[in-house]
């Protein structure tokens, strides 16, 4: 296996996957026949199993969805949440995503059916519990609470994701401090020589170092001193200036290194943007249309829409289920990393 996605934070994406892979399984057959066939004819048992585990597979794919986004929050806006998440801390998330789950598909086998549930079977008719209180409850707990916390989730993620992103440092040159030196030859002659060399370095802030060195001839000292000057002394001065000031393709560089910083971040932002707007639009695209006939139905007894048209929501929520194993893989750079080396036949990574 690749030791790069066997990390904590993956758990909650093979749990999504056992969910998803379920509705495949489970859910799409006993569907696809009772499409090609038009009428429900395998008895209220498996009529049962069918639509409770419908519930059961959609429901926690979709809360998985939430823990995702949940430790993602808890990832991007707690320094410290990296290192406190553990098996047990996931398993927990994992847990309760299940657990919500069953108990949301459960309820209508424990009592929570309409009066016409049996009829509408011999009549050919497999759903779930139409009983308008467990539809509202279903719907909301199911599709609209869920939503609601993934939209604040991920709009706070993408907020402080941008925030940080802006918080980062540069790598903007400074430009270098102004230089000059100065180099100084007096000689003076005819009975006491001596021969001084003076640098001096000035800098835009006024400072300024001057080493000086004086040595004796014939026994005289000299005091070290920039203005030595006996009256009987000829001197000549010869004087030789270095000077390296910053120039202006260097503060050209630095202009455009702090555009090359702005353009990068605002392609991070944009790319954090683009994919919590997939992740979030793939999601509400093949569900908000099922649960708002579902919702409507409840309220609206006359609002029915066309089987077909029931049918066609019902199998868009589906291809949700087929939608999220690559979303939530081609995004992230590991598992394409892994997906090319198997395909590939590499073993980097392996274990």
């Amino acid at each position: 296996m690749e030791r790069n996605l066997q990390s904590v934070a993956n758990y909650l994406i093979v749990s999504l996957a056992v969910a998803d892979l379920m509705v495949a399984c489970l859910v799409m057959p006993l569907g696809a026949i009772y499409e090609i066939k038009s009428r429900w004819s395998l008895g209220p048992e498996l009529c049962d199993m069918w639509t409770s585990s419908d519930v059961l597979c959609c429901t926690a794919s979709i809360l998985h969805l939430v823990a995702i986004a949940v430790d993602r929050y808890w990832a991007v806006t707690d320094i410290n949440y990296i290192q406190a998440r553990n098996p047990r801390r996931i398993g927990i998330l994992i847990g309760t995503v299940w657990v919500v789950s069953l108990g949301i598909s459960l309820a209508p086998q424990l009592g929570w059916k309409d009066p016409d549930y049996l009829g509408r079977i011999a009549a050919g008719t497999c759903l779930v519990s139409q009983d308008p209180a467990y539809q509202i409850f279903a719907t909301c707990a199911t599709f609209y609470v869920p939503l609601f916390i993934i939209l604040i989730l991920y709009w706070r993620i993408f907020q402080a994701a941008r925030s940080r992103i802006r918080r980062r440092p540069g790598t903007i040159l400074q430009p270098p401090r102004e230089r000059r030196g100065i180099l100084r030859l007096v000689t003076r002659r005819p009975r006491e020589e001596s021969t001084a060399f003076t640098i001096t370095r000035s800098t835009p802030d006024h400072s300024s170092i001057s080493p000086e060195k004086s040595s004796s001839y014939n026994g005289a000292n000299v005091t070290p001193s920039a203005t030595v000057t006996p009256t009987a002394v000829s001197t000549t001065t010869t004087t030789t200036t270095l000077t390296n000031p910053t120039s202006t393709s260097q503060q050209q560089q630095v202009v455009s290194t702090k555009r090359t910083r702005e353009t990068i971040e605002s392609k991070r932002e944009r790319k954090a943007a683009k994919t919590l707007a997939i992740i979030t639009g793939a999601f509400v695209a093949c569900w908000l249309p099922f649960f708002l006939v579902a919702l409507l139905q409840a309220v609206c007894e006359a609002c029915k829409p066309p089987d077909f048209v029931a049918s066609l929501f019902l199998w868009l929520g589906y291809f949700n289920s087929t939608l999220n194993p690559v979303i939530y893989t081609v995004f992230s750079p590991e598992f394409r990393q892994a997906f090319k080396r198997m395909l590939c036949g590499g073993t980097r990574g392996l274990r």
